[in-house]
């Protein structure tokens, strides 16, 4: 079976992307509204790309109605926003904040999840989320005028204490269960995992 993506809708390019690429990172970013309500809101078009400096990005698309959604315009006016990252303790409350909730309510105090302050930006941080990092926009990239790739730059990381190795900069991986964004409804947790020895390269004769 092949495609060629020019030959198929945006929405059926979209299942076939999210049908494979996978399972995707999720990034629970959290923004300010201009009433000073939080917003939390999951994103899996997201990864991080580069450490020098520290640059993650993600895509927002427009509602359903044709709307922005309020994450981006957020951003838009602030220039300020929080990458969290979930585990399996709060994967539900991650999945259930996906809803279209209106600007006036904002999902942390709807869903009753605790918000801690930052460091560098105004914007507060998933207080119990096991990894946070504080952006400041570093460049939006329009896509068609109905999507929106907003890039951040890290400013300040905040790391569970337990999940933590100071001395040897690792995460403890069994103390560690993030959850991954499959396609529709459907997650996947990240526990079976597998190691291989260090690669060698291919040697000369």
């Amino acid at each position: 079976m092949d495609y060629a993506a020019s030959e198929l809708t945006p929405r059926e390019r979209y299942k076939v992307l999210t049908s494979f690429i996978l399972p995707r990172p999720i990034a629970w970013v959290t923004s300010i509204g201009p009433t000073g309500v939080v917003n939390a809101a999951p994103f899996s078009f997201f990864n991080a790309f580069c450490e020098d400096p520290p640059l993650c990005m993600f895509a927002a698309n427009r509602k359903p109605d044709g709307q922005d959604k309020d994450t981006f315009l957020n951003i838009q006016r602030t220039g300020e926003f929080v990458v969290n990252l979930t585990d399996e303790p709060l994967a539900r409350a991650m999945h259930e904040s996906s809803g279209d909730f209106p600007p006036e309510i904002g999902e942390p105090d709807y869903l009753g999840l605790k918000l801690a302050p930052s460091t560098k930006v105004a914007v507060p941080r998933l207080a119990d989320t096991p990894w946070a990092m504080e952006c400041k926009l570093w460049k939006l990239i329009d896509v068609n005028d109905d999507r929106k790739l907003i890039m951040g730059e890290g400013l300040h990381f905040h790391i569970r204490d337990e999940l933590w190795d100071d001395e040897a900069m690792r995460v403890h991986m069994d103390r560690y269960h993030p959850i991954g964004r499959m396609f529709a409804d459907r997650y996947c947790r990240t526990d079976d995992r597998v190691v291989f020895p260090a690669a060698e390269g291919a040697k000369t004769k």
